[in-house]
């Protein structure tokens, strides 16, 4: 499965602020930016993103998934921190 392929399954099924996606062959590392996470906890977050890609992952399309689900302000707050730490 490609990037891209990804990125329009989560499209079609979230509306997100932005979204990136990094892989070594079947393992996906998915950041996602929406703040229609923003009254979810963690692990209700990953289960929303996760559902749309359950099919794939049972196809073998997909082999592992790690998700970073993040509400607009904490990804604004984490890239703050990350850059004064530079």
């Amino acid at each position: 499965m490609e990037i891209k392929e990804i990125k329009n399954i989560l499209k079609n099924k979230l509306q997100f602020n932005d979204i990136h996606i990094t892989n070594n062959g079947k393992y996906f590392k998915i950041t996602l930016i929406s703040d229609i996470f923003s009254q979810l906890n963690h692990v209700q977050r990953e289960q929303m993103i996760y559902k749309y890609l359950k099919p794939y992952i049972k196809n073998n399309s997909i082999h592992a998934i790690s998700i970073y689900p993040y509400t607009l302000k904490e990804w604004e707050l984490k890239n703050k921190i990350n850059f004064k730490n530079r």
